[in-house]
């Protein structure tokens, strides 16, 4: 597997999984009919933004990441991020090795640290890869998500230093 920067080329592979994550509703907070030219607006980070993919030994697109300041301004030096893997490659290590790539290039590129403003609580697998990786929940708002078959549900806020 390797991680490299993303490419106008690369979004056909990212829409294919994007497109399907999104639409069930579960981990983003994104419209489930987002269009593909408002994903691709929102996903495709011009600097001081970054969007990375991540690739299997095939040379298939896998997942991806992409960072930007969270806020403008006085707020700019804590990074946000936002990941994808594509659910059939799933639980293979690329959510890690991209959570990874990214904390060490939001601290390469001078953020003093991260933040995820909407992490869903119910998405366990997430929360315990960004613990493991030095996040700390700082709060949760409590059924600030809709889950479609859950209900409302909560949405972590974490953070680390970097």
């Amino acid at each position: 597997m390797r991680i490299r920067e993303a490419t106008a080329d690369d979004w056909p592979a990212i829409w294919r999984f994007m497109r399907d994550i999104v639409s069930a509703g579960e981990t983003f907070c994104w419209e489930r009919d987002t269009t593909e030219p408002s994903a691709r607006a929102g996903w495709m980070r011009q600097p001081p933004g970054r969007t990375v993919v991540a690739i299997d030994d095939e040379g298939s697109v896998v997942g991806t990441a992409e960072t930007h300041p969270n806020h403008a301004g006085p707020g700019a030096h804590v990074a946000n991020a936002g990941f994808m893997v594509d659910p059939a490659h799933a639980g293979r290590g690329y959510g890690r090795a991209l959570g990874e790539h990214v904390v060490e290039q939001a601290r390469a590129d001078g953020y003093s640290a991260m933040q995820f403003n909407a992490v869903v609580e119910t998405n366990t697998g997430a929360v315990a890869l960004w613990r493991s990786l030095g996040f700390e929940i700082l709060a949760t708002v409590p059924e600030a998500f809709e889950h479609p078959e859950k209900g409302f549900v909560g949405l972590h806020i974490m953070h680390r230093a970097l």
